[in-house]
């Protein structure tokens, strides 16, 4: 689960959805995370990325487990309302699991949990968490230096941040309004690839 991951911003457009059908290549992963739609919805947005040319491994299904196991995706990431990290591993062990935490408890249950990742932050101001103070990179150090799984970094990562999360052990980076809110999409996904495939090359991550 290592690499750069792109999560949906929960209003996906139809040009949001036609642009990840070329953003994708410069992806690792990519979160379909549309809490106000339905199933219908959700399958309707599976199916228009796999009709792209998406590859299913790339695929993973914020929540919604039925979803992710109907299309084959390559995992769920599951939230503190979703059902049990091990309730699904004993069903779905095909599944991909991941799962979202905001401390180093939280953290340290979900890998006993059987969770396969987890998606930690927020790291720095984001304007999906307004008002909210951010955790920092102390925290996630400390987190990434307790578990043994990857650990992925959100929240107000930025090109010009990238390199301390790497560094404080992050596997990974997930992205949401760094990319969706850019004049450039792909310009800036980019420049998010190359300082992480900076990093994977000198073996940091």
């Amino acid at each position: 689960m290592k690499g750069i991951h792109l999560i949906t911003n929960g209003n996906s457009t139809e040009k949001q959805l036609q642009d990840l059908s070329f953003l994708h290549q410069d992806l690792d992963y990519i979160h379909i995370r549309e809490k106000s739609k339905n199933a219908q919805e959700i399958q309707a947005i599976v199916s228009f990325l796999l009709e792209k040319g998406i590859p299913r491994r790339k695929i993973m299904i914020n929540d919604r487990v039925d979803i992710a196991v109907i299309n084959n995706c390559h995992g769920v990431q599951l939230a503190y309302h979703s059902l049990s990290v091990d309730t699904v591993k004993v069903t779905f062990p095909e599944l991909s699991i991941g799962k979202s935490v905001h401390s180093l408890e939280e953290a340290i249950h979900a890998e006993k949990d059987g969770a396969n990742f987890i998606i930690y932050g927020h790291i720095f101001h984001s304007l999906s968490k307004k008002g909210l103070s951010p955790n920092g990179v102390n925290l996630l150090k400390e987190i990434t230096q307790s578990v043994s799984i990857p650990v992925i970094a959100i929240g107000g990562i930025t090109p010009e941040n990238t390199r301390t999360v790497i560094e404080a052990g992050a596997s990974g980076i997930a992205i949401m309004s760094g990319v969706w809110n850019a004049e450039d999409s792909l310009k800036t996904l980019k420049q998010y690839q190359r300082v992480f495939n900076k990093w994977k090359g000198e073996g940091i991550v």
